[in-house]
């Protein structure tokens, strides 16, 4: 369509973060044509999903400023991003008000179209990863890599910690919003009006549901398990968005040219048609509770941006497969430096 500015998409976009920001994320991510749809009364759960997908990204960019100096040089060039994929952790335990583990994200996932294509171990991590590819557009929408961790498989005394500082969670889902994923899983579509008042709301999922931690529970959840840790103070932020580049290796090593923390190596998958990379994670300051009571400051790891290239499984068909391995070893750009 010619006119972005009459699309379903442009409206739940411009309505949740205004004209400016509408504009970059379209000026600076790759939309395919069947998600721009002229504005009509409802919104299919497939505009819906971009929407959402788009925010997180922006999201990671406004975080992460080696991923905004990456956007811009994209943008720069007039390049266009393919957004591939975007990761979360979660905790498969008791989190108060907040469904446990992979459940808190299933239930906003699978109503927008998403289902788990993928079930990857990732064992030394004690963790579990699992892909949602969209339904409709696996290839063309970002696909959601929730990873899950399992306290059961760490200390009694970790258990115990865990417990603690993610016990006491709070749901960002208020009442409206679960009427309309009900809505949404039985028609394919919601009301414009009611897509509008949703996606702010989906978008608030993708957060810290917990209070500050204790700078001693943060510590003793560091010294087994750098995830948890991670969970402790990002929550369920997205842990990092990627781009899908032709060839990762020489993205990487124009980034390295340009000064910017890339990881040495790039991850290659069993079937050497996934290959990976990122930079280290941008180091944020967070606020912890002292022995004393007292609010503390300290520096840890936040998210971080990755590069992808995927090869073709079959003709014309786009390998969308993750690879444990590969996984397990992005995960250490948020181990602490």
């Amino acid at each position: 369509m010619n006119n972005l500015h009459e699309t379903a998409l442009w409206g739940l976009l411009d309505r949740a973060v205004g004209t400016a920001r509408t504009g970059r994320l379209f000026e600076v991510l790759t939309v395919h044509p069947t998600l721009l749809q002229p504005r009509r009364g409802v919104v299919a759960r497939a505009e819906l999903a971009q929407a959402l997908t788009m925010l997180l990204f922006e999201d990671v960019t406004r975080r992460v400023p080696m991923a905004q100096a990456y956007v811009g040089d994209a943008a720069r060039a007039g390049r266009k991003l393919v957004f591939d994929h975007g990761a979360l952790r979660t905790v498969a335990t008791d989190c108060g008000a907040l469904p446990g583990g992979i459940a808190a994200f299933a239930r906003v996932l699978e109503p927008l179209g998403f289902a788990v294509a993928g079930v990857y171990p990732l064992d030394r991590l004690g963790m579990t990863g699992r892909a949602f590819a969209h339904r409709d557009l696996p290839t063309a929408i970002a696909q959601f890599f929730v990873s899950e961790l399992h306290p059961e498989r760490f200390s009694a005394a970790f258990q115990a910690v865990v417990a603690r500082v993610v016990g006491g969670s709070r749901d960002p889902l208020p009442l409206a919003s679960k009427a309309m994923l009900a809505d949404l899983t039985a028609r394919g579509e919601l009301s414009f009006d009611d897509a509008c008042q949703l996606l702010p709301n989906l978008v608030c999922c993708f957060d810290r549901q917990h209070p500050e931690p204790r700078v001693s529970d943060y510590e003793a959840l560091l010294a087994e398990s750098p995830e948890m840790a991670w969970i402790a103070t990002e929550g369920n932020a997205f842990n990092h968005a990627t781009d899908r580049v032709d060839d990762v290796v020489a993205t990487a090593a124009d980034q390295r040219r340009r000064g910017r923390p890339v990881k040495p190596d790039v991850e290659v998958s069993r079937s050497g048609r996934v290959r990976q990379t990122a930079f280290r994670a941008a180091m944020v300051e967070r606020l912890f509770v002292d022995a004393d009571g007292s609010l503390v400051t300290r520096a840890v790891p936040g998210s971080f941006h990755e590069f992808i290239s995927r090869a073709e499984e079959a003709p014309g068909v786009l390998d969308l497969r993750f690879d444990s391995g590969n996984a397990t070893a992005i995960f250490g750009m948020t181990t602490a430096r």
